[in-house]
């Protein structure tokens, strides 16, 4: 199955606020139902394990949506007696406002624009912990996925995770089913979102040729979802932790 993209309704400047909602309150269910807070948090629960005692942890979340995943971080770090400060960042304008809205007083979170494919020139160098992307890439062409997975080796000081679909027949028909009751904007950018999702090969790909060497693959049969994970060697033994 080829790797088809074409544009989303929800990324188009004539979106409606209406529209945007409710396209991110399918993405927050699918992320309840389907483990996508919980596929970042099973990796950050595991290397937390190394985490300085007293010392805030940096995480900036690209293409952040609703910020429905930073909220949950949040909550999990709370409850873990972790101190996990977010910077939530998107590009568009209503999609940013209903993240704002979404994020409403939860401490430790700041919703901020950012245009991902300009990261490497707009942040410094090893400016957070960690960067995670989340269902953000498969919008992008081959060219601007290389350009934000560099941009996020190159700002993480201790690791990234990379978190998206994976592209297969099987989970093209899984969401065929679960949209048919669904608005138009969201049969068609879920079916979109899949036909432009990654198979492994791809991913690994991606990974070397972006220095993400350390990072390894892992995906789930079940949610049709996939992580690109990894620490750097020694992330928190280096001087300047």
């Amino acid at each position: 199955m080829e790797r088809v993209l074409v544009g989303e309704i929800m990324d188009g400047p004539e979106v409606s606020p209406d529209e945007m909602r409710e396209a991110l309150a399918f993405i927050r269910a699918v992320n309840r139902r389907l483990g996508g807070a919980a596929a970042l948090i099973r990796h950050l629960e595991a290397w937390s394990r190394s985490w300085p005692k007293g010392r805030p942890i940096t995480l900036l979340d690209i293409g952040t949506g609703s910020a429905d995943i930073p909220v949950a971080v949040r909550r999990w770090g709370e409850a873990q007696g972790h101190d996990i400060r977010i910077t939530a960042t998107d590009v568009h304008p209503v999609t940013l406002a209903l993240a704002r809205e979404h994020v409403g007083k939860t401490p430790g979170i700041e919703v901020t624009e950012l245009d991902a494919l300009a990261m490497r020139e707009t942040l410094k160098p090893w400016s957070f912990d960690y960067v995670h992307a989340g269902m953000f890439l498969h919008h992008l062409k081959e060219i601007q996925i290389l350009t934000v997975l560099a941009g996020m080796e190159r700002v993480a000081t201790r690791g990234v995770v990379w978190n998206d679909l994976v592209r297969s027949r099987l989970n093209l028909a899984c969401i065929t089913l679960m949209t048919l009751s669904t608005r138009e904007i969201i049969r068609h950018d879920a079916r979109a979102s899949v036909r432009a999702g990654f198979t492994r090969r791809e991913v690994v790909g991606y990974a070397q040729r972006t220095d993400l060497t350390y990072c390894r693959y892992r995906a789930s049969l079940f949610t049709g979802r996939f992580t690109l994970a990894g620490e750097r060697p020694g992330a928190w033994t280096r001087e300047g932790v």
